[in-house]
C-alpha cells in the first residue's frame, strides 16, 4: 500500500469532450434519423442542464475527495440490483494444471490453495504485499532499482516518482475484500460486510459446510499436515449429498433471498451464518464430472447446479474431482486488477513453491483434528423453499443459458505486434467481425477497462464498436470474396487499431463518457422536479447501454479460461484471453435469443478472416 496516499484522484472529464465521445460512439449503432435526433438531445445538454449538473458532480466531488466521484453510485449500481447473482454478475477464472499430475489430486491441490491464500492474505494484512504496479517496459522499471529508489520516498510523493520509471502504481483499496467478506442481502440494497481477523474457512462439499481455523491463535500459518487432514477428513465423509442444500438460495432474486435468509436466522441459525460471513473464503470442492466436455468444466466454474456454492462471498476458491482449480467471484466489492492479482500470485505460489506433496498423503489421519460440521436448522418451508430453487434454477442455468469456446493457436499477440496492431483491438474487430456476419449491423459494445491507475477507480468502458470497424465489417462481409482486397482490408484494420488504442487511452485515463454521463444522470435522477434531460430519454441512450456484445479480458499465461453471463437477456457476455501464440474466447447467451454455439462458428470464420488478410502484402 505503499503508493496508495499519492495516488491521483479520477479526473471528471470536460462536459464538452464527453459530449462529442458520446456522440461519436452513437453513430456506428444508429440510424441517420436516430443520429440526429441524438444530435439534438446532446447539443440541448451540453447548452442547459448539463452545466448545472456538471457543476454540482464538481462540488460533490471536491467534498468527498478522498475517493473518487464515481466509487458510491458504482457501489449503489451493484447493490440495488435485485437480479441474483451467479450468471448476471459473478465471473469466474480457471487454472492452468499443474505439470506434475500428483498436484492435482483434489487434496494436494485443495490444500495447497489453501496455504498459498493465507500466505497471500497474510501479507495483505502485514502490508508487506509488493504494491501492484503497470509497467510499460518491465526491463526498465521492475528491478530492483526501481523497488529501492520508490520504496524509500515518502508515501505522499512516491507514485510520482514512479512515474519517472514509467511505472504507474494501481489502487489497492479493493484488496482488503478479498478475504472475509460477504455481500449481505437485504432488501431494497444489500450490505458488504467485512471481517478483517478472520483466521477460519468454510468448505462446501455435497452442499454440506464445514469449517476450520487457517491461522493459529498467534496468526500464524497452521502446518500443511493439519490443514490437509483437514481436508482430509471433509474428502472422506461419506454421506449422501444434502438434500437440503442451503447453498442454491444464494442463486435467488436478491429480496427473495434477504426474506429467505431472516427466515434461517429465526430458526436459529445465528451462528451458523455468521461462520459463512466472515470466513476468510470459500473452497468449494466438486466431485468428479460426469461429462468431462470443455464447455461443461465451463458451466462448473460459472454456476454449476448451485447446490454446493454460496455466491456472496468475495471469494469462491473451486476444486474438482479432476483436480481442477479456479475462483467464482462476487463482483460488487472489487474488479479484475485484485482477482487477477491474487489468482496469479496463488498459482505462481502453488506451482513453484507447494508446501504439500503427493507423498504426503500417506501421513494423514482419517478424521480432521478440529472441523466443525456446520449444520442449518431447517422446517418445512424452508425445505419447500430449497427444492423450489433447485429447479428454478436448473431451468434457468442449465436449459436456458447456452455456453461456448474457442481457441484460436493460428495466430496470438506475438504475431499481432509484429504486424502492428494491438492484439485487444484485433479481439474486438473479430467480435465485431462476427456479428456482424450474423446480423448484418453493428450494435452496442461494451469492454472493461481498469481506471485502477486512480484512487478509488473503478472501471471505466472502451466503446469498441466504431465508424472504422463498422466500415471494415461492411467491407469484408460484402466484399470477402474478392481477395484482391485484403491488403486494402489490411489498411483498414490498421485504423482500427489505432481508433481502439486511442480509446483505450482515454478510458485508462478517466476520460471516458460512460461513467461521467453515469454519474450525471444519478445527480439528475435526485432533483426535486424529478425531470431526466432529454439525453437520458432519448432512446438512443438506452440502446448504448443495452450491450449486446459485453467483452472482457483476464489474459494471463495462468488462465485456462473465463468469462461471465450476458449482461443483457438478448446479449452475448464473452470473456477473452490473449497469449503469446493462441487467442481464446469464452462465449455464454441465452437460447431463446441467441445461440453462443452459432456465434462461436461466425467468431472462428472471422478469426480466419483477418488472419488471411494481416498475411497480405
Amino acid at each position: 500500500m505503499h503508493f496508495q496516499a499519492s495516488l491521483p484522484h479520477l479526473p471528471i472529464p470536460k462536459l464538452e469532450k464527453t459530449c462529442t465521445r458520446y456522440l461519436d460512439a452513437q453513430q456506428p449503432i444508429l440510424s441517420p434519423e436516430e443520429f440526429k435526433q441524438t444530435l439534438n438531445a446532446v447539443a440541448e445538454f451540453q447548452w442547459n442542464e448539463g452545466p448545472q449538473l456538471q457543476k454540482k458532480l464538481k462540488k460533490n466531488d471536491a467534498v468527498n475527495n478522498h475517493t473518487s466521484y464515481i466509487s458510491e453510485p458504482w457501489f449503489d449500481m451493484y447493490l440495488k440490483d435485485r437480479k441474483p447473482l451467479p450468471i448476471n454478475y459473478n465471473p469466474f477464472i480457471i487454472m492452468v494444471q499443474e505439470k506434475a499430475m500428483g498436484y492435482n489430486k483434489p487434496l494436494v491441490k485443495a490444500t495447497n490453495l489453501l496455504i498459498s491464500s493465507a500466505r497471500f492474505m497474510k501479507s495483505l494484512r502485514a502490508g508487506i504485499l509488493e504494491p501492484e504496479i503497470y509497467h510499460i517496459n518491465k526491463k526498465k522499471s521492475d528491478t530492483e532499482l526501481f523497488r529501492f529508489i520508490a520504496g524509500h520516498l515518502p508515501s505522499r510523493i512516491a507514485t510520482y516518482g514512479a512515474y519517472l520509471f514509467k511505472a504507474f502504481p494501481l489502487d489497492m483499496s479493493q484488496f482488503k475484500h478479498l478475504f472475509g467478506t460477504t455481500r449481505m442481502p437485504e432488501s431494497g440494497k444489500d450490505r458488504i460486510c467485512n471481517d478483517p481477523h478472520s483466521r477460519h474457512v468454510v468448505v462446501m462439499r455435497r452442499g454440506y459446510f464445514y469449517s476450520f481455523n487457517l491461522l493459529n491463535e498467534n496468526g500464524h500459518i497452521r502446518r500443511p499436515s493439519d490443514i490437509a487432514s483437514c481436508v482430509y477428513s471433509i474428502l472422506n465423509d461419506s454421506r449422501k449429498p444434502n438434500e437440503c442444500p442451503i447453498g442454491i438460495l444464494t442463486t435467488t432474486e436478491r429480496n427473495q433471498w434477504a426474506e429467505n435468509r431472516q427466515n434461517l436466522l429465526n430458526l436459529g441459525n445465528e451462528e451458523v451464518i455468521k461462520k459463512i460471513d466472515t470466513a476468510s473464503f470459500i473452497l468449494a470442492i466438486d466431485d468428479d464430472m460426469e461429462d468431462e466436455d470443455h464447455n461443461a468444466l465451463l458451466r462448473e466454474f460459472l454456476h454449476s447446479d448451485g447446490v454446493n456454492r454460496w455466491f456472496d462471498k468475495s471469494i469462491s476458491l473451486i476444486v474438482n474431482g479432476k483436480g481442477y482449480a479456479g475462483l467464482n467471484f462476487e463482483h460488487s466489492w472489487g474488479d479484475g486488477v485484485a482477482v487477477l492479482r491474487y489468482f496469479t500470485d496463488l498459482k505462481a505460489d502453488i506451482e513453484f513453491n507447494p508446501s504439500f506433496h503427493p507423498n504426503d498423503q500417506t501421513e494423514l489421519s482419517p478424521s480432521g483434528p478440529d472441523v466443525e460440521k456446520l449444520e442449518f436448522n431447517v422446517d418445512d418451508v424452508i425445505r419447500v423453499t430449497v427444492n423450489q430453487a433447485i429447479a428454478k434454477y436448473k431451468d434457468w442455468a442449465q436449459s436456458r443459458l447456452s455456453i461456448d469456446h474457442h481457441i484460436s493457436e493460428v495466430f496470438g499477440k506475438k504475431q499481432c505486434k509484429t504486424i502492428g496492431i494491438s492484439p485487444d483491438a484485433m479481439m474486438q474487430i473479430a467480435f465485431q467481425l462476427a456479428l456482424y456476419k450474423r446480423e448484418g449491423r453493428a450494435v452496442a459494445t461494451y469492454e472493461s477497462c481498469s481506471t485502477s491507475a486512480f484512487k478509488h477507480g473503478r472501471t471505466e468502458t472502451i466503446r469498441s464498436c466504431t465508424n472504422q470497424t463498422k466500415a471494415l465489417c461492411k467491407a469484408i462481409v460484402e466484399n470477402r470474396s474478392c481477395k484482391t482486397y485484403d491488403y486494402e482490408y489490411k489498411k483498414l484494420i490498421i485504423q482500427c487499431s489505432e481508433a481502439h488504442n486511442a480509446l483505450t487511452k482515454q478510458a485508462a485515463m478517466g476520460q471516458g463518457f460512460d461513467r461521467h454521463l453515469f454519474a450525471l444522470k444519478k445527480i439528475n435522477e435526485q432533483n426535486e422536479s424529478g425531470n431526466l434531460a432529454l439525453i437520458f430519454k432519448d432512446p438512443a441512450y438506452t440502446k448504448m447501454n443495452h450491450n449486446i456484445l459485453s467483452t472482457s479480458t483476464l489474459s494471463s499465461p495462468h488462465v485456462l479460461g473465463g468469462g461471465f453471463g450476458p449482461t443483457v437477456e438478448n446479449g452475448y457476455g464473452i470473456g477473452y484471453m490473449i497469449q503469446d501464440n493462441r487467442l481464446g474466447s469464452v462465449v455464454t447467451s441465452y437460447n431463446n435469443h441467441r445461440d453462443a454455439t452459432e456465434y462461436i462458428r461466425y467468431l472462428k470464420s472471422a478469426f480466419e478472416d483477418i488472419h488471411q488478410i494481416l498475411q497480405a502484402k
